[in-house]
């Protein structure tokens, strides 16, 4: 599992709480390690390098923080639950598009269907006399 692998750090978190947000540390920092990191193989490394290289930095470390919740407790869940998520998206390969060609029966319906509605409006036009 991933999770030993995963540095934590509190830091004091900003906006609303009060004189109580002074001396709290709320905000939880993750920092993970891909190039280092023990549990995933050279593959998903690769894949993951490529996946996420916008939100990892020089160093190949994926940084994720949280400060939703007043609760250091419930912004490590959520930091989890993200980063967890975010290596499930990062390592999910889409299935190869497969062309297919257009049946001849689906050609010939619409043709037909084209040719009734030009029918029907040539219809409504007023006879030429000449």
């Amino acid at each position: 599992m991933l999770i030993p692998e995963l540095k934590f750090k509190a830091i004091r978190s900003s906006g609303s709480g009060g004189q109580h947000v002074n001396k709290v540390s709320s905000k939880i920092e993750l920092n993970f390690d891909l190039e280092n990191s023990s549990v995933l193989s050279n593959d998903q490394k690769e894949i993951l390098l490529k996946s996420l290289k916008t939100k990892l930095t020089n160093n190949n470390e994926l940084i994720l923080q949280c400060d939703e919740s007043r609760s250091q407790h419930r912004n490590k869940e959520i930091v989890i639950k993200r980063f967890l998520s975010l290596i499930k998206e990062g390592l999910h390969v889409p299935k190869k598009r497969r062309p297919t060609k257009i049946p001849k029966s689906a050609i010939k319906k619409r043709l037909k269907g084209k040719r009734i509605r030009s029918e029907k409006k040539v219809s409504r036009k007023k006879p030429d006399l000449e």
